[in-house]
């Protein structure tokens, strides 16, 4: 009998490795002038974000495979310097050579991710996490950025039964979206009822919560990822800190951004 945690690992690397080929489909034929086009996040182009997940590919790896590696490469090298690196690493490549190194990091990354438990604990830039939690972020990140490229050139991406990893990560950092933006982290509870691309029902939360937030996972994936204002979706929103912390929701670590404004895109068709 297989170790559940191995099993566990494996599952969650087939479905990084089908959100990392669904981007890869889109930016495969590009034309350098469509990899420099503008995308929805304020000075980053499609090259850029391909980039930014190269990089930070590359970075993951080397925390799973070396963490004391990992440790001296974060010490070395400041956050701030770290985000001008990888976009200046990307910008003096072509489009070419920047989609053979995004394969051969995510290749790799993936490839180590494979031999470990779901439970094993790596490194990162803030506290440590359960390599679970580290494959999951990894696919939030390529699926979240997938989405200002395919915004970018205007391509309307099929959703996938994958966004469960992504819809879960964002209910889990509902109190992290409010540290990281200064608000204390309501006590309430929200209940989450969403509808899967494939029709199936996922929940989260005490079904009595006075709280809560409903509709297609497409929606609260674009809006948990700041893809989205929430005004722009089909979410059906009920309650103060349900309210709130659709305004404030983030499943990535790091500065929230800007996110989108109000009336940026129309609601999701699907």
């Amino acid at each position: 009998m297989s170790d559940p945690g191995h099993a566990e690992m494996a599952a969650l690397c087939d479905d990084l490795v089908a959100e990392h080929a669904a981007l890869d489909a889109i930016v495969a034929g590009l034309d350098e002038a469509r990899w420099d086009l503008p995308t929805p996040a304020e000075g980053w182009s499609v090259r850029d974000q391909i980039g930014h997940l190269a990089y930070s590919d590359v970075t993951a790896y080397l925390a799973a495979a070396d963490p004391d590696a990992f440790a001296r490469d974060n010490a070395a090298l400041p956050r701030a310097e770290r985000k001008d690196r990888q976009l200046a690493i990307g910008r003096a490549m072509t489009g070419p050579q920047l989609l053979h190194w995004w394969r051969l990091s995510r290749a790799a990354m993936v490839d180590v991710f494979r031999r470990l438990d779901a439970r094993a604990r790596l490194p990162w830039f803030g506290p440590s996490m359960s390599a679970r939690s580290f494959a999951t972020a990894r696919l939030e990140e390529t699926w979240g950025h997938g989405q200002d490229v395919a915004d970018a050139l205007g391509v309307e991406r099929e959703p996938t039964e994958r966004l469960r990893h992504v819809a879960h990560l964002g209910v889990i950092t509902r109190a992290f979206s409010f540290t990281n933006q200064g608000r204390p982290a309501p006590a309430q509870d929200v209940r989450v009822d969403l509808t899967s691309p494939g029709g199936a029902r996922w929940t989260w939360g005490d079904p009595a919560a006075a709280d809560s937030v409903a509709g297609p996972a497409l929606d609260f994936c674009l809006v948990v990822t700041r893809r989205r204002h929430v005004a722009d979706t089909r979410l059906s929103v009920s309650g103060p800190v349900a309210e709130e912390w659709m305004l404030r929701a983030q499943a990535f670590a790091g500065p929230p951004g800007s996110g989108r404004q109000p009336g940026q895109f129309p609601p999701p068709r699907r």
